[in-house]
Parts: C-alpha cells; sequence; structure tokens
C-alpha cells in the first residue's frame, strides 16, 4: 500500500513537471525576426541561444510542381548540388562538413526545394562550414558522372516503386485527382521522362529557379541578429538575383467522383479516396484541421479508426489527413484491408464520412481533440530542427509570423458549428476519386 501511494504521488509530480514544462515552452515560443536581402531574398530569423548551434535553411520555389514537362528534372537537380561545386567533388564535399562536424541536407517536395546546414555555432567551426555550404549552393558543377549515377539510382527506385502497392496507390491517387495540373506527376519522374534527361536540363532548371528573388533563407540558433544579416546577405548575393517563379494555377476541383481499380497480386487491398481539399493560408483551415482530427487523424481513437477498425475488424489501419499547399492540396482518407473485406470496408469509409458532414463532431469530441491538439503543440517547437521546419512553411506560404503563437488561440476558438460548415461546403463524398490497389476478391466458399 505504501509502494502504490508513492506511486502514485510520483506520477502526480512528473504530470505536474511536464504540464509545468508544456507552459514554460508555450510561454518562450519564438519571436520571429524578418527582413529583405539587397538581393531581394526574404529571411526568418529565431535567435536562440540555449544551444551551441546553427540551423539554416534555403527554400526555393522550385518543387516537382515547376518540372514543366520534364518530370523528375527538380529532383535531380536538388540531388546533385552536392555531388560537385567550385571544383570540389563529391567526396571533399563530404569530408569538409564531416571534419567540421556539419550536416548538409536537402530535398524536395511538390512546391519547394531546399538545402540545409546544421553547424556548432563555434566560429572556427561555422565559418569554413558555411563558406562550403555557400559554395554547394551557389556553384554547383553538375558532374556527368554523378548524374549518370543519380540517373541510375532515380530509375531503379522508380521499378522498385512498381513492386510496392501503397507506391502504386499513392501516384495513381495524385493523376486521377490532379489531372493535368501541376501537382499530378510522382516528383521521381517517369522512367521515361528521367531517362531522357540530361546535364544541360538540370543546369537550366537551376538557373531559373535557384535564383534570391526566387529564394527564402531561415535560420534559427546562436548567432546574433548582427551575424545572421551578414549570413544572410552572404547566401543571397551569391545568387544571380533573378525573378520569382510564375504562380502556379488554381486547383480545379473533379467534376464527379470516380474509382479506379489496379489490379495487384496481393492478398491485401490499398485503398485512397479524396479530392483537392485546402490551400496554405485557407481560411476554412482550423476547422478543418481540427475536424479531422477528431474524424481520421487522431490515430486509433479517430471515428474512422472505431468504425473499421474496432467495431468491424476490417483493418489495422484507418485515417485521413489534409496536405495544405500552395494550392489546393489533397485530402486523403484510406486504409489497407483484405480483398475479401475492402468493399465493406470502403462503404464504412463513405458512410463514416457522410455522417460527419452531415453532423460534425459532438461537443465531446471537439474538446479531447483541441486538448490533443494543444497539448501535444509545445513538443512541436521544441528544438530547433522543428522551429527551422516550421519557419520554411511560414516564410514560404507566406502565413501571419505570429502563426505559432497564436496557433493554440486559433485551435481553440474552433466550434462544432464551424467544422460542420466547412465540411458541408468544401467536403463532397460522391466526388471523391477512389484508388484501389490489389487482387481480386475471391467469394467465400
Amino acid at each position: 500500500m505504501h509502494t502504490e501511494k508513492t506511486l502514485l504521488l510520483t506520477m502526480r509530480g512528473l504530470l505536474l513537471l511536464v504540464a509545468g514544462l508544456f507552459a514554460a515552452v508555450a510561454q518562450a515560443l519564438p519571436e520571429i525576426q524578418s527582413w529583405t536581402t539587397k538581393n531581394g531574398t526574404r529571411v526568418l530569423f529565431v535567435e536562440a541561444h540555449e544551444l551551441a548551434m546553427v540551423d539554416m535553411r534555403v527554400v526555393f520555389d522550385a518543387g516537382s510542381a515547376r518540372d514543366a514537362g520534364q518530370p523528375g528534372v527538380a529532383s535531380l537537380t536538388n540531388a546533385l548540388l552536392d555531388q560537385g561545386a567550385a571544383g570540389l567533388d563529391a567526396g571533399a564535399i563530404a569530408q569538409g562538413f564531416e571534419q567540421h562536424g556539419a550536416k548538409l541536407s536537402g530535398g524536395i517536395g511538390r512546391d519547394m526545394a531546399w538545402l540545409s546546414l546544421r553547424s556548432l555555432s563555434d566560429k572556427k567551426l561555422l565559418t569554413p562550414s558555411f563558406e562550403l555550404f555557400g559554395k554547394v549552393l551557389s556553384r554547383p558543377d553538375f558532374p556527368a558522372g554523378d548524374f549518370q549515377r543519380e540517373q541510375s539510382r532515380t530509375l531503379t527506385g522508380l521499378e522498385y516503386k512498381k513492386q510496392k502497392p501503397g507506391s502504386i496507390a499513392d501516384k495513381a491517387f495524385y493523376l486521377n485527382v490532379y489531372g493535368e495540373h501541376p501537382y499530378a506527376g510522382e516528383p521521381s519522374g517517369t522512367e521515361e521522362s528521367v531517362a531522357a534527361l540530361k546535364v544541360a536540363d538540370l543546369k537550366s532548371f537551376y538557373k531559373r529557379y535557384y535564383v534570391a528573388r526566387n529564394a527564402l533563407i531561415v535560420m534559427v540558433g546562436d548567432l546574433s541578429v548582427r551575424q545572421a544579416r551578414a549570413m544572410s546577405d552572404a547566401l543571397s548575393g551569391a545568387l544571380p538575383e533573378g525573378e520569382k517563379a510564375e504562380p502556379l494555377r488554381a486547383v480545379a476541383p473533379p467534376d464527379a467522383g470516380e474509382t479506379v481499380f489496379i489490379d495487384f497480386p496481393s492478398s491485401q487491398s490499398h485503398v485512397l479516396m479524396g479530392a483537392p481539399g485546402v490551400r496554405r493560408g485557407d481560411p476554412d483551415y482550423f476547422a478543418l484541421y481540427v475536424g479531422n482530427h477528431v474524424l481520421g487523424g487522431s490515430g486509433l481513437v479517430s471515428r474512422i479508426s472505431q468504425e473499421i477498425r474496432d467495431k468491424r475488424g476490417l483493418s489495422y489501419s484507418a485515417y485521413s489527413y489534409f496536405v495544405p499547399m500552395k494550392e489546393l492540396g489533397p485530402y486523403t482518407l484510406g486504409f489497407q484491408t483484405r480483398n475479401t473485406q475492402r468493399d465493406e470496408a470502403l462503404k464504412v469509409l463513405r458512410d463514416t464520412l457522410q455522417d460527419f458532414i452531415d453532423k460534425g463532431p459532438t461537443a465531446k469530441e471537439l474538446k479531447a481533440s483541441k486538448s490533443n491538439i494543444t497539448g501535444g503543440f509545445p513538443l512541436r517547437v521544441a528544438s530547433n530542427s522543428k522551429i527551422i521546419e516550421y519557419l520554411a512553411v511560414i516564410g514560404f506560404y507566406d502565413l501571419p509570423l505570429d502563426y505559432l503563437s497564436t496557433f493554440n488561440a486559433n485551435i481553440e476558438a474552433v466550434t462544432v458549428e464551424q467544422i460542420r460548415d466547412a465540411y458541408k461546403r468544401r467536403v463532397k463524398v460522391d466526388d471523391m476519386i477512389t484508388i484501389t490497389v490489389g487482387g481480386a476478391a475471391k467469394p467465400a466458399s
């Protein structure tokens, strides 16, 4: 009995400590400073001296939506940046960062491409790492041998994806939801398009999109404002001024729903259902986000999971999520199940979504979701690497600089009526695209 009492007191103390830490983090949300360099690059900076670290990322409007008839060119361009620059080969570049304890990384999505540096703030380590980062960013060589290797690696990856039903479903989903829009394409490209690319194509893409006016610089860490300004000026100044990328055309919602079945030799089916959803900065974003948390975004306690998994045992995992983008990103609902159960599971998914559109969440569900979202928020801004991700989103999508400090208030302000209204206006079950990848369902014997 004494042991149980001690344990309860200890657990209570830990809960109070965690709550106190969450409150402290929430009250100490980073102050975001912003300016524009002489070369036309916007900069977002958070000064943080708690750790002797610096994180910086240069973001370009150069994602796969800019492939323009050459699927895969954005991805390969970004992948080749650190394979040779300013006369240094890939080995010398890797060694240059490693010997100073720095880390270089990059990547692309459909909207953006980026190059990132993480370094200790000690000048003896940061200065050479930053200088090398600038060379990789502004003076890539695109060596022919490295291009051929990355091209082959990409082709191998595309071939491998053809053997994965989840990848097949994802590719078909974007293609059917977005049609002729630039979001429809696979960021890695197609086997035909990648095989046709030349080094000159990568150089041309880089020259057009990796320019100062099409860039955003975000920085977090152990720097003064003066240091951050000098470093952002150096990065921006090393790039041609150039021009911003032209706006993407709007996404046209599908005229009607469509069902696509792709035969695949497996006993399990991958099912995706959805349509264009929301943009970053969308006025309905918070209502849809909180509503979806109830419906399918809160894991095993979500309505979709309860209906499909808990009550009927039709799938281990069922979910839904919004991906806000520059234009309407997808609203995706999905699950995996045995081929013999997929029709039943799909009906339950559709019925559950329609019921949610008609009625919205209960007051109890809404309260629980708000608590879950706001309670977990401090953990999402508890490190420099997480803050840099938020800065990239805030800057790239031109969100308010107080986005982080007002996030929880915006969540708390959402009402049942707002969720119901947003879902009724924005989500139409009958207009959704449904993709199924799996084997033919065999009748029960």
